[in-house]
């Protein structure tokens, strides 16, 4: 039996107190009754016999007087099954598509289970994007949690739903699923997404919560742990390969700090909770393999910096948790390269795990470490052409110059909508390579320059 009080004595904004329960747990569900309705919240806190409660939408019109609060004994669950793939839901986990709504398999908490480390398997196979930036320089290995590090009115959005569209995993493309939270954005980014899945066919493989900017904070909240628990079930359960790409983390952090400090804690870094690192951890830690288990669950969370700022506790304590980082660059943005990806500071810990023979191409690590070194001496000879002019640089920094040039134009910009294979992205890194002479191509073994520089 459900527990029933009509001890409400307090509200405030969002926040409710309960005084006099007994039993009564943390982020435990709760339904508020009034004379208008049924309102849900969860428990935030518990001292004793109080219990604050925050509301899921605003407390307008609601008097206490007259209400009761009643405690369900669990916490906010999703029901899930395979008929979930090609639908939209709301950030609660209800359908936002129209569509009738999910017979369960399953009830599952969105707080998860922890992983054992100890069952944990190693990520070790690749994931095709189809973007050479990230396919050739910094590969997404499949269990790893690579996320993209964006700036205000860059087209992360783009990027996002280009990866969504185009990913998979080479060696099992029918068992490949992609979940896809976008967390607190407007209703025209959101309908961006919606209508790029379904114009391109995407939407038969993916399943997207969608929470928009005007939803309640503590729905933001619930909105990405909805996506992963969807995530663990497809992965571990229906032995699928899942990418769980979540979008704007930052508005995630920004609705935890609101949700902080209308309880009064004491603030952290920025204003930002103490507890900002182990709650981010506790949604990347979310992603990996399971020994003796087929599914995989790979994160791409993508996270706008405030004030452009990579020392911002948003993007550095994510950089400490997570396995690199893709970021973007306003530079190249404003040149129109598209995707702007700056390659230089970008980082994928674990692609040396998923490249090479039987996996990519045996050439791979070797023109990767090359065309690295050639893109960072071309920017520094162009750097100082235009501060000594071109007469400064010797011919072979000329052709560094224009190596990075091409590499911008070619390798980089391949636009939204083209979808490369990695042999055409290797093939590109080596038809760049030719501008520079062979002498200068020390990274690469001799066996691999004679029979590709051949073609």
């Amino acid at each position: 039996m459900y527990k029933e009080y009509k001890t409400i004595t307090e509200l405030v904004g969002p926040l409710m107190l309960v005084e006099g329960v007994d039993g009564v747990k943390y982020n435990e569900l709760v339904e508020i009754e009034t004379e208008n309705g049924t309102r849900r919240g969860k428990v935030l806190e518990v001292n004793r016999d109080k219990a604050v409660v925050q509301l899921f939408e605003n407390s307008h019109g609601l008097r206490i007087s007259n209400s009761k609060a009643r405690f369900l004994g669990h916490g906010i669950e999703l029901s899930v099954s395979e008929d979930m793939l090609g639908r939209v839901f709301d950030g609660m986990g209800n359908p936002r598509d129209g569509g009738a709504p999910i017979i369960p398999k399953k009830r599952l908490d969105i707080n998860g289970e922890p992983i054992n480390p100890a069952a944990r398997d190693y990520p070790n196979e690749f994931i095709q994007t189809g973007i050479s930036a990230i396919d050739g320089l910094n590969t997404l290995v499949r269990g790893q949690k690579l996320p993209v590090f964006s700036m205000s009115g860059l087209p992360h959005a783009e990027l996002a739903a280009q990866i969504a569209r185009q990913a998979k995993v080479r060696s099992g493309e029918n068992t490949f699923a992609v979940v896809f939270a976008a967390i607190g954005i407007t209703y025209e980014e959101a309908e961006y997404f919606i209508e790029d899945f379904r114009r391109t066919g995407a939407i038969e493989r993916t399943v997207l919560f969608t929470n928009l900017a005007d939803d309640p904070a503590v729905e933001r909240i619930a909105t990405p742990r909805m996506a992963l628990t969807c995530a663990e079930y497809l992965a571990f359960d229906l032995g699928m390969h899942v990418l769980v790409i979540m979008t704007d983390i930052t508005n995630y952090a920004e609705a935890l700090r609101e949700v902080s400090a209308a309880r009064k804690e004491v603030p952290g870094r920025r204003g930002y909770p103490g507890y900002l690192y182990t709650d981010l951890a506790s949604l990347y830690e979310r992603a990996g393999r399971i020994k003796g288990k087929p599914g995989s669950i790979t994160q791409i969370p993508i996270l706008t910096m405030p004030e452009d700022d990579k020392t911002h506790p948003i993007p550095d304590l994510t950089g400490y948790i997570t396995e690199g980082q893709i970021i973007l660059s306003r530079e190249l943005y404003k040149k129109g390269i598209l995707p702007p990806i700056d390659v230089l500071p970008s980082l994928s810990r674990l692609k040396d795990k998923g490249i090479g023979a039987g996996k990519t191409r045996e050439d791979h690590a070797d023109t990767m470490n090359q065309l690295f070194s050639a893109y960072a001496r071309g920017k520094e000879c162009k750097e100082l052409a235009a501060i000594l002019g071109d007469t400064a640089l010797s011919s072979v920094d000329k052709l560094y110059a224009k190596f990075a040039e091409e590499f911008e134009k070619e390798y980089v910009a391949q636009g939204f909508d083209t979808n490369r294979t990695i042999e055409q992205t290797l093939d590109i890194g080596w038809k760049l390579l030719k501008i520079l002479p062979k002498s200068e191509l020390k990274r690469i073994k001799t066996q691999y320059i004679e029979k590709y520089m051949a073609e």
